[in-house]
């Protein structure tokens, strides 16, 4: 599918739209459709890669005859120029926009800023050979306490708040929801909220090898998310995490435990100790929940390593840092989640845990059954504000899970 993002200006010009729209084409390439920007100011270098750029100098809301034409405009007359411009830019568009399957047009449908564009744009809707055109709505010029004023009774300004046949709108919350209804009378379900969201791996810091991995282990859809950076090792008691996991699934959570290290490579029992474990994974029924890195390459292969930059995406990933050791010389890994700010749930017998971070350790496993341990982390999980927000975050308000759940619907593509 071959997808068109139009607004005035572009990035690397800086703004809240320019945001959005950089983000949807980074999404939508990486989700294998065909993306271009057109606008009227921007550079092709600041999109995404993949990302194909048109400059129309006269879509900026800066264009020498746009400002003209809107200062007329905004104190209630309407230039003679009006219908010759909008008419060239109907012209200009309609051969280039007829390549495309999807036109989203970004606030031109409700904001005053370039009402010649507007004008052009609402004539070229519902042509024969014209894209499915979806109006995003961030703001309303009608609404707005301080552009209200610049927008009158009558043609152009009431295109801003009408409702386009065969036009689908969007908009970024329910309170612009609740203005589209009431300044265009349409009903309250005739657009669509579609929040705006976040990316992941950008916000996180990840390398693109530590996204990558991320994504074949589930971080983003699990519900808990367990980081043991460690060696597979007896000493790290990976059975009680295990253990601990099965018991949080038991009680409708989705956890996800990975374990960063491999086998030990400094023992002959490594290998054996490697394959009890996952026999012991396998008898609690948690093969989805309980993650190797080793096992974890790209092609499904075993034998995967990572080095110390991308254990730490990982940690920045987490919700917590477990290390139930039963014996540690140190615990570097302690210090190494509380600079993060990921809650640390530890063994008494961690010297670090104990010395250093003492009383501001999330969970002491002091003594606690597995199955005490996992009504304790539930508990914090359904209470602690920063995992509730970070867990719905991750599963509803990333760009991914946004475009997986509604954009793709509104583009009108099947569901993976």
């Amino acid at each position: 599918m071959n997808i068109a993002m139009l607004h005035y200006t572009a990035p690397p010009v800086v703004g809240g739209v320019e945001a959005v729209i950089h983000a949807h084409a980074r999404t939508f390439t990486r989700n294998g459709l065909e993306v271009t920007v057109i606008a009227g100011r921007g550079s092709r270098t600041a999109l995404p890669e993949d990302t194909a750029f048109i400059l129309m100098p006269e879509l900026d809301s800066g264009h020498p005859e746009v400002l003209a034409i809107s200062r007329e405009l905004e104190a209630g007359q309407v230039p003679a120029s009006f219908e010759p411009f909008t008419a060239r830019l109907q012209d200009r568009l309609q051969p280039i926009l007829a390549e495309f399957d999807v036109l989203i047009v970004h606030n031109v449908f409700s904001k005053h800023f370039n009402l010649p564009l507007t004008a052009a744009l609402s004539r070229l809707v519902g042509g024969q050979s014209g894209p499915q055109y979806i109006a995003w709505c961030h703001d309303f010029t009608w609404s707005s306490p301080s552009s209200r004023h610049k927008v009158h009774p009558g043609y152009p300004w009431e295109l801003l708040k009408s409702q386009l046949p065969g036009v689908k709108y969007v908009v970024v919350s329910r309170q612009r929801q609740e203005e589209f209804a009431e300044i265009s009378g349409a009903a309250l379900k005739s657009s669509v909220v579609v929040y705006n969201g976040v990316g992941l791996a950008e916000v996180l810091g990840w390398s693109r090898q530590g996204a990558a991995l991320a994504e074949r282990l589930g971080m983003r859809r699990a519900d808990l998310v367990l980081l043991m950076p460690v060696r597979v090792t007896q000493a790290k008691n990976i059975e009680f995490a295990m253990r601990l996991v099965a018991a949080i699934k038991e009680q409708g959570l989705r956890p996800l435990l990975v374990i960063t290290g491999p086998p030990d490579p400094h023992s002959e029992t490594g290998e054996d100790y490697f394959d009890s474990l996952r026999e012991l994974r396998r008898q609690l029924g948690v093969e989805n929940e309980v993650r190797f890195v080793f096992e974890s390459a790209p092609d499904g292969s075993e034998g995967y390593l990572i080095d110390t930059p991308v254990v730490y995406d990982l940690l920045r990933g987490a919700d917590v840092m477990l290390m139930p050791s039963h014996r540690e010389g140190f615990g570097m890994p302690v210090l190494e989640a509380g600079l993060a700010g990921v809650p640390v749930v530890v063994q008494a017998a961690v010297p670090a845990a104990r010395e250093i971070a003492g009383e501001h350790v999330l969970l002491a496993l002091d003594q606690q059954s597995p199955a005490e341990a996992a009504r304790q982390l539930v508990s914090l999980a359904g209470s602690d504000g920063r995992l509730v927000l970070r867990r719905q975050i991750r599963q509803k308000y990333t760009w991914q899970a946004i475009f997986d759940r509604q954009i793709r619907g509104l583009l009108g593509l099947k569901g993976d």
